[in-house]
């Protein structure tokens, strides 16, 4: 008898489409026609670029304005917009339009790709929600334009407002402001509403994840008919949006203006959360800035939306937890609802790798390059955070360095758990025994 043929799980789907669309997107940007001098990238350079668009990272080695050409720019843009809406969801999603039969195994990989709730009726969600992104980026491109269309003209100014529409609302970090300055990002705009707004406006809503606006799409203002995911998801964000910006306005950039260091603050605390963008000089940061910096970009945006990092649901439920055993309550739980024991074990799983990652990461770079350890540790919190922002070392790395950079972002854009799942997926046996207890201190 033939040996019976291994099925990919879920998640070894998911891993494998991110790899493929990154794979197809380093050759794209190999092409003669891809950069401005018509010679194309090099491997090293389109590999890590195609990874920080795939995993809507936003850290660069080549300035994206100067560098690529338009055709280079339009490979990006697409990538961002399969990144941020899931390689595995966008292909499926095309194939339905087509007229291809979607299998249940297909449906099983879009609901853990969009942390939907339960399989059914979830080729119809996807869509709604194919349709609300189409949405959200088309207001984005328009309000962005105008300023960009007063100060570029016509055509280049719907390009920008499309571009940084999409990079926003996929909390990719992308731009094309290196005209004025190479790396520059939005540091011209620091104090333009009609910038910042709509970009932090982006950010966010893509940010709180696909659910969380149908639950607001369906119920509106209805809190009590929210689910205990929505409601922790918006909680959660809003806090972490607030208390970093006002620590920001009193403790750092107090050189600046009262009104570009409303905005300046506001915005940082928007942007860690995992977008790349930065509209002031990071460098000029205490220690304690970046240290609140590296938090919120491990931390990163709500699951199933186009924000990565370990998610806030991840961070709630470690700190409910933790306040649990503090009042010796059995039970970790938010808005009188219990979470159960194994979302618990996932969370703590989640948050061990990531950090991990980050201080491994780090720690590697600092000893190949020579560098401060902080500068480092903020650099692999950026990348394994799917953010982006960075204190300006990134072209200077070396290869390995890149390559470090490189699994960190392909680590963080999959999900800790997902790479866990597709692992461990060849070990599904149960084993009915169970090992003796004892007890073991702690604390």
């Amino acid at each position: 008898m033939g040996k019976k043929r291994r099925r990919l799980s879920s998640s070894q789907i998911i891993i494998l489409g991110f790899a493929a669309a990154i794979l197809a997107g380093s050759l794209a940007l190999m092409l003669p026609f891809a950069t401005q001098d018509g010679s194309g990238a090099g491997f090293a350079d389109a590999l890590f670029t195609a990874t920080s668009a795939v995993c809507v990272t936003g850290l660069i080695v080549q300035d994206t304005a100067t560098y690529w050409s338009g055709f280079g720019q339009m490979v990006l843009l697409l990538l961002i917009q399969v990144g941020g809406m899931g390689v595995v969801t966008f292909t499926v999603v095309i194939g339905s339009a087509a007229g291809q039969k979607i299998s249940l195994k297909q449906r099983s990989t879009m609901q853990e790709a969009i942390a939907a709730p339960k399989i059914g009726g979830i080729v119809k969600l996807t869509g709604r929600i194919i349709a609300m992104t189409a949405l959200f980026e088309g207001l984005g491109a328009l309000l962005l334009a105008l300023p960009f269309c007063r100060e570029l003209g016509l055509p280049q100014g719907l390009w920008y407002g499309i571009f940084h529409s999409v990079s926003a609302f996929c909390n990719a970090g992308f731009d094309l402001m290196g005209t004025r300055a190479p790396f520059s990002s939005l540091t011209a705009y620091a104090a333009s509403p009609a910038v910042v707004l709509p970009v932090m406006a982006l950010i966010v809503i893509g940010g709180i994840g696909f659910m969380t606006w149908m639950d607001l799409r369906d119920n509106g203002l209805r809190v009590r008919r929210w689910r205990m995911q929505s409601k922790v998801v918006l909680v959660t964000s809003g806090l972490l949006l607030l208390l970093p910006a006002v620590y920001f306005f009193f403790f750092e950039f107090a050189a600046l203006p009262a009104g570009e260091r409303l905005w300046g603050s506001l915005f940082q605390s928007v942007t860690a959360r995992t977008a790349g963008f930065n509209t002031l000089d990071l460098n000029g940061m205490s220690e304690g800035g970046l240290a609140i910096m590296i938090v919120l970009m491990l931390t990163g945006g709500a699951p199933g939306s186009t924000a990565g990092g370990m998610k806030v649901t991840t961070l709630a439920v470690m700190i409910s937890t933790a306040l649990a055993i503090f009042r010796r309550r059995e039970e970790t739980h938010f808005f009188g609802r219990r979470v159960e024991e194994e979302t618990v074990r996932s969370a703590m799983a989640i948050l061990t790798l990531y950090l991990f990652l980050f201080f491994t990461g780090g720690l590697l770079i600092s000893r190949l390059e020579g560098l401060p350890l902080l500068t480092c540790l903020f650099e692999s919190a950026s990348a394994v955070g799917t953010v982006g922002i960075t204190l300006g070392i990134t072209p200077q790395l070396g290869l390995l360095s890149r390559g470090i950079l490189i699994v960190l972002m392909y680590s963080g854009r999959v999900g800790a758990l997902t790479l866990i799942f597709a692992a461990l997926s060849g070990d599904s046996r149960g084993n009915a025994s169970r090992l003796p207890r004892e007890r073991l201190m702690v604390g």
